[in-house]
């Protein structure tokens, strides 16, 4: 798997602790499921610790299963199978192996795509480091306040369900006016984790 690495020998931790610190702390993906290649961001690249430049031009499944923490990667990959035979959004919480070396929490929101026969085409969504505000637990139970939805989730799950269905109608403008629209509401949803973040440091 194509993994990040030190040029000529030297290292640079804190130039890529400050990238994913400073860039949109959140990020895009794109599976190809016929052909199995994950297209995505610099941003997500950096979360799994995978080439930017490879990340862009698509990446097997499996080279970003690699890169989610090892204690994680079962119940991910069991989510993703539930999500393409039951035809559920993807929502997930779990920890990736970030290339700057730091174990990150990150919030993975998605949806899957169907052709006319209903066979799984493509997935896509949005991804959020909630490393600041993870209280340990891997998902939040029934009985968790934090398992609640709040407003702006809901608008992430509405916007990826109408993205889902935009792309049906195979219109260019409107599919750029959606994926924007998505991106949007999930750098809102960065920018609460980041207010959260702050609220608990005081």
């Amino acid at each position: 798997m194509p993994k990040l690495t030190p040029r000529d020998g030297r290292t640079c931790p804190a130039a890529l602790q400050h990238a994913l610190d400073t860039v949109e702390i959140a990020g895009s993906w794109d599976w190809d499921i016929l052909s199995d290649l994950v297209r995505a961001d610099t941003f997500v690249a950096l979360l799994f610790n995978v080439d930017p430049e490879e990340a862009a031009l698509g990446l097997p499944l499996s080279a970003y299963i690699e890169g989610i923490h090892p204690e994680d990667r079962e119940h991910v990959h069991a989510l993703i199978r539930r999500c393409i035979d039951e035809d559920t959004p993807f929502v997930a919480e779990y920890r990736v192996l970030s290339a700057d070396g730091v174990t990150r929490w990150v919030l993975d929101r998605g949806h899957i795509l169907r052709d006319a026969a209903g066979r799984p085409t493509h997935g896509r969504g949005i991804i959020v480091d909630i490393t600041w505000s993870r209280t340990g637990k891997l998902t939040p139970t029934a009985d968790d306040p934090a398992s609640s939805v709040t407003p702006l989730e809901e608008a992430a799950d509405h916007a990826l369900a109408a993205q889902r269905v935009i792309n049906r109608l195979q219109d260019p403008g409107l599919k750029e006016r959606a994926d924007a629209l998505l991106m949007a509401v999930g750098r809102r949803l960065a920018q609460q984790e980041l207010k959260d973040r702050l609220r608990r440091m005081n």
